[in-house]
């Protein structure tokens, strides 16, 4: 690394690039198979040095907690190797990785399953490497543990973790320092220190939440499957369940949309342009007591939008990247593609049609079962909607106590970037170890920050290897981004798994960027790498909704779900084989894409 008069300690975890990884764990010798699955829609981007040495390992053992609730996994089998190895999941050339081994380990215990049972929830339609026995599956006590453990998921009737995490982060947040007032130091404790002291135990929440929403889905899918002769009608039951908090922003979002729809004013506002435009509003408020008063309902309305949800946005786990609150241009983007969308789109009209359709199902997918089968699979599918449910208010609650820290974070950084003439962003290159020096002296930090930020614009010019089995391959054997691929041509059909049922046509839109919708219009079939939360108000005005990657347990397919979009997941390279433009065809249940048209520029 450079020199300063700083140097990066020995220990320093980010190595150059001739090394071979970036920033990382430790690798597994025991649990040796590592995947991107699942760990890319969270962090699909590379992981910037605070990030990283502030929320792995508080990560990690919020993982082997919740791995160890099952009981398929003992504590001795874990609990003497250090949590800088990536035991449940890592970071590996910079990117998050989950491990796979241990899931294998863990489903090959479960009576009468088999250690790639799991895979198809977790992994989509991407083949993983060859299982390996290790000897270590038959363990009489844990395959005990494990079924203890799903009855006790069966049972289950409430979740109160909810309610005590939401209490907790609450009294975090209001703990926290006015931004404004609050000294360096201060600003410093809150976006690192006090967040890291309490996050092991609110993740661990979300993580036990999603791992029972997994096994009830396993289990559902287990008991239906010998009785009704359609692979899709799982997925179908957990479809329009309400109360969903990652669909939530859509809700708001639509009124504000509406609202434009139905304001000439604002409409024409709009329709200049996203950028400047809540300036431009501000500028142009009615006086009160005018008979009308469109701009200042929808700022009022806005406003109250942010203070709810504005701890949403693209990478939200993450305190380096913005939220609609810090960029309200990213909001106002997602509001302008909803606003041109009729009211068969409405998010309450969808969820309420859903609920019907699946409330019809139950009964008749019910009336097929025997009784003492018929009992059982009643329970394991409300205690799937329970978990489904928890796991994404369980996700909104955390991320909300990951902004309070962003917003001290982000201030810190701009004092200190004010100081040296740096860029924004600076404070996210230093290493939680070097902060306090970083304070004292921040300019000589320069040179380094300077190498990391050219370090890490080179990995993300990669993309990392699906999996990863014993050691990351060398940097200049990953793909380009840039590489362009084979288009698809008329008739062409690309196939991954079924997210959400349903056949539709519409216009491809690739967006790699929901902050940057690319046009996307009503009746388009949206084309994405991957989705989280931010991308919800896209899947709106979307026809259908294609992801390179997912797997049934991702957030594409529950939101699909409750919008009652068809939903493919999994298409191996879309965003880059399917031509903008393109009239195709979605069969969600099937999870493929054809290509009916070309754009007439290809024509």
């Amino acid at each position: 690394m450079g020199t300063t008069a700083n140097p990066v300690p020995a220990a320093d975890p980010w190595r150059p690039i001739g090394g071979g990884q970036w920033v990382g764990t430790d690798l597994s010798e025991k649990f040796p198979l590592y995947t991107r699955a699942n760990a890319g829609e969270v962090y699909p981007l590379v992981y910037r040095p605070l990030s990283f040495s502030i929320a792995q390992e508080s990560g990690e053992r919020a993982m082997r907690r919740a791995v160890l609730t099952s009981g398929l996994i003992r504590p001795e089998e874990i609990e003497d190797i250090p949590l800088t190895t990536a035991v449940m999941s890592g970071v590996i050339g910079g990117y998050a990785y989950l491990n796979l081994s241990i899931s294998r380990l863990a489903s090959s215990r479960v009576p009468g399953g088999s250690a790639t049972d799991a895979e198809a929830a977790s992994l989509g339609a991407i083949d993983a490497p060859p299982y390996v026995p290790t000897g270590d599956e038959r363990n009489l006590r844990a395959s005990l543990a494990g079924m203890r453990y799903v009855w006790k998921l069966v049972r289950r009737k409430e979740i109160p973790e909810l309610d005590r995490d939401e209490r907790e982060i609450d009294q975090y947040l209001a703990s926290l320092p006015d931004p404004a007032t609050a000294s360096d130091h201060e600003l410093l404790g809150s976006t690192t220190d006090e967040l890291t002291e309490r996050f092991t135990a609110w993740f661990e929440t979300h993580l036990v939440v999603s791992l029972g929403a997994s096994a009830l889905l396993s289990l559902l899918t287990q008991l239906l499957e010998q009785q009704v002769d359609d692979p899709t009608v799982p997925t179908r039951l957990l479809s329009g369940i309400g109360d969903v908090d990652s669909a939530a922003p859509s809700r708001a979002m639509w009124s504000l949309g509406r609202r434009i729809a139905a304001s000439e004013v604002l409409t024409a506002e709009f329709d200049r342009g996203v950028s400047g435009i809540v300036e431009r509003l501000h500028s142009g408020v009615e006086p009160e007591g005018s008979a009308e008063r469109p701009v200042a309902g929808f700022l009022a309305e806005f406003a109250d939008f942010t203070a709810e949800f504005g701890s949403r946005g693209p990478n939200e786990w993450d305190t380096a990247f913005d939220t609609w609150e810090t960029d309200p241009k990213l909001a106002l983007s997602l509001i302008d593609r909803m606003r041109h969308t009729d009211e068969s789109h409405s998010p309450e009209v969808q969820e309420a049609r859903l609920a019907a359709e699946s409330e019809q199902l139950e009964a008749e997918v019910m009336a097929k079962l025997k009784w003492p089968v018929r009992r059982l699979a009643g329970r394991v599918l409300a205690g799937a909607r329970l978990h489904m449910q928890a796991r994404e208010r369980a996700k909104t609650t955390i991320v909300k106590a990951i902004h309070g820290a962003r917003l001290r974070g982000q201030e810190l950084d701009r004092r200190l970037v004010e100081r040296t003439g740096g860029q924004r962003g600076d404070l996210w290159f230093m290493l939680k170890e070097e902060l306090d020096a970083y304070l004292a002296d921040p300019v000589s930090f320069l040179p380094v920050i300077a190498e990391r930020r050219e370090l890490h614009d080179r990995l993300s010019e990669r993309i990392p290897p699906f999996y990863v089995q014993g050691e990351m391959p060398p940097l200049d054997e990953w793909e380009l981004r840039s590489n362009e691929l084979e288009q698809m041509r008329v008739g062409d059909s690309i196939t991954g798994l079924s997210g959400c049922v349903g056949v539709a046509r519409g216009r491809a839109c690739v967006v790699t960027d929901p902050g940057d919708p690319r046009g996307l219009e009503p009746g388009d079939v949206l084309i994405a790498p991957h989705t989280d939360p931010s991308w919800t108000p896209l899947f709106v005005p979307a026809e259908a909704v294609v992801v390179d990657v997912g797997a049934p347990m991702s957030h594409a397919v529950i939101v699909s779900r409750e919008l009652g979009i068809p939903c493919a997941i999994s298409v191996t390279d879309a965003t880059r084989r399917i031509p903008h433009g393109a009239l195709i065809e979605v069969d969600g249940g099937a999870g493929t894409v054809t290509v009916v048209e070309l754009p007439d520029a290809q024509g």
